[in-house]
């Protein structure tokens, strides 16, 4: 696996897309249809993002059509909820699919069909073996499979055997049904292929009407071909698989003929994109839920605040490539920062506040002054932020005794307050631990909007809240739910929970809003000056406000960038007025 950097975020050509123009200009197409096939299992993640945006973008680019097909043949771990939750997330993305939402389980009695149709063909069978046995012999790269005593089978004994199996009356993994190919095939997936398993559980759709269900690759290729789906996107793990994907439509009497082709899944780095693992962290209750912000899910991502349109752009940005490779997280967070740079407006939270209060400012008064909205957005005004005699700051804005880069607040130090005055730091008020619970400072009346008529400069400017009208709120802060770049790098022995990052979530109580915060409805994104991007989550109660921190302002993926060139398009540092990263130290 290889580390790519990502391409231009609007540069849509790729070797899939080059087939695709070659087949519509040599005629073999005249109209395109693909499909995105998720199994409901689940929640999407954003490598399903990935595979969502080609099969939605290759088909809207060509005047085509994309089918969402529910990939619903394992009764035992599908369920309605993350059907419901898929079609929520795509919808989400942008993308829609019209009346083309088909599900595989409506195909059964068609696919079943082909099934019979292969057996009296003489090209499958059933097997008395249980899946441990036809493992055992599947043989090597080097040996042939050992032949199950079943494939020698009469046409008519199978077909007996088939409609047994299809009535209920063995038990499971008693039997199966297998595709008769090449034992001696170089590729293991066409050394006689289980096609049919016995599994009596409760369908989420179609209850217990079916005890047999077809297997992925069978269903897959003939759902394709029942479809006329032209053009079938896989991951590259599916590329062994082609040959019996081509099996399947050449040997039974199909309605069209799909070409499956293969391209790079995504990996993200401090991710993991497994279902299994997923399912495993929200069973085991390492995480909150699918939609947990930490989680790679469409679902958590959206709770984070992540933006569909940023979302996209990563995707797209990614590009689609032949070979596995792994992207930095910076980039989909550098997605995520430049979307809401442009977007968000600009609010100010002292996240671990410290009092200050500010000994010659008049008792009782309160000021309304002006604040920018958003500097990126001249159309989004500004608004009015109280200020009076008593305010938070962060508490890490003050150090009694500094470093020599430390430009914020210490004893004997003015720093200007965003949108208000220069203050300067008299004295600090300490209880009988030596704990440092308040500042009493001095303002000077002439720098109201942050200059000053003499000229004189400051380095440090902090961001502040009121505290007579003062929010309260809890503040969530994410990291990286890995903290290994691969979550898959473990030593022998070890589970991959030992890579969960114990400080993945860090909850902040008694933070200080500015009025306007109260405002926001769930699920909208502002910026906290200085700190970072954040979201309202839908715990937000009246008078408990709840906040998620989506992403901070330091833009790593710039540093990366950098180190490898500057690329057209590339990502622009957070910092300054541009970002409203931190000044001053």
């Amino acid at each position: 696996m290889s580390t790519d950097e990502p391409s231009e975020p609007n540069e849509l050509s790729d070797f899939i897309r080059d087939i695709v123009s070659e087949d519509l200009a040599s005629g073999k197409h005249d109209h395109i249809v693909t499909r995105f096939p998720p199994e409901p299992n689940g929640y999407l993640h954003i490598g399903h993002g990935k595979a969502i945006c080609l099969n939605f973008g290759v088909a809207e680019e060509n005047e085509g059509v994309c089918h969402l097909r529910f990939d619903d043949t394992n009764p035992a771990a599908e369920k309605e909820e993350f059907a419901e939750a898929m079609r929520r997330d795509i919808a989400w993305l942008g993308f829609d699919w019209g009346d083309k939402l088909f599900y595989t389980s409506d195909y059964f009695e068609r696919l079943h069909g082909y099934a019979v149709e292969l057996i009296e063909k003489g090209k499958a069978y059933v097997c008395d073996w249980s899946s441990e046995e036809i493992a055992a012999n599947r043989g090597t790269l080097v040996e042939a499979a050992t032949a199950s005593p079943g494939r020698t089978r009469p046409v008519e004994e199978n077909r007996d055997l088939f409609a047994r199996m299809t009535a209920g009356e063995f038990e499971e993994g008693s039997r199966s049904l297998r595709a008769k190919i090449d034992l001696g095939s170089s590729v293991l997936t066409m050394r006689d292929p289980v096609i049919y398993r016995i599994q009596k559980a409760q369908h989420y759709r179609r209850g217990s009407e079916w005890c047999v269900y077809p297997m992925y690759d069978l269903a897959h290729a003939l759902s394709d071909s029942i479809e006329h789906i032209t053009h079938s996107l896989c991951s590259l793990e599916f590329a062994d698989h082609r040959p019996l994907y081509d099996w399947f439509i050449e040997n039974v009497d199909t309605e069209s003929t799909p070409r499956q082709i293969e391209f790079a899944r995504l990996n993200l780095s401090h991710t993991v994109m497994s279902k299994r693992i997923l399912r495993e962290l929200v069973e085991g209750g390492h995480v909150r839920g699918w939609d947990d912000p930490r989680m790679p899910t469409l679902s958590g991502l959206r709770r984070r605040g992540y933006t569909p349109e940023s979302v996209v752009s990563f995707c797209r940005g990614v590009g689609i490539a032949k070979r596995e490779n792994l992207i930095e997280l910076a980039r989909l967070e550098f997605s995520i920062r430049d979307d809401l740079n442009r977007r968000a407006p600009r609010r100010m939270a002292v996240l671990r506040p410290l009092k200050v209060v500010i000994e010659n400012y008049p008792e009782g008064e309160v000021e309304e002054l002006d604040a920018v909205n958003n500097p990126e957005d001249a159309a989004a005004g500004s608004r009015k932020v109280p200020f009076s005699r008593e305010i938070y700051i962060e508490r890490d804005d003050f150090l009694e005794d500094p470093p020599r880069k430390f430009f914020r607040l210490a004893p004997g130090r003015e720093v200007r307050l965003r949108y208000a005055y220069f203050i300067t730091c008299n004295e600090v008020v300490k209880d009988e631990s030596g704990e440092i619970v308040e500042l009493r400072c001095s303002y000077d009346p002439a720098t109201r909007g942050g200059d000053s008529p003499d000229g004189r400069k400051v380095k440090g400017t902090l961001h502040w809240v009121s505290a007579a009208q003062a929010l309260n709120a809890e503040v969530r802060l994410y990291e990286t739910l890995f903290s290994k770049e691969d979550p898959h790098d473990l030593e022998e022995g070890q589970h991959f929970l030992e890579n969960l990052n114990p400080h993945s979530l860090e909850v902040l109580e008694g933070c200080k809003l500015e009025p306007a915060l109260g405002e926001l409805e769930p699920g909208e994104s502002c910026q906290f000056e200085r700190l970072g991007y954040f979201c309202t989550d839908a715990d937000s109660e009246p008078g408990g406000m709840v906040f998620n921190r989506t992403v901070t302002l330091r833009d790593t993926w710039a540093k990366v960038a950098q180190k490898g060139g500057a690329q057209k398009g590339g990502a622009k540092k957070s910092g300054g007025k541009k970002g409203g990263a931190k000044k001053g130290g």
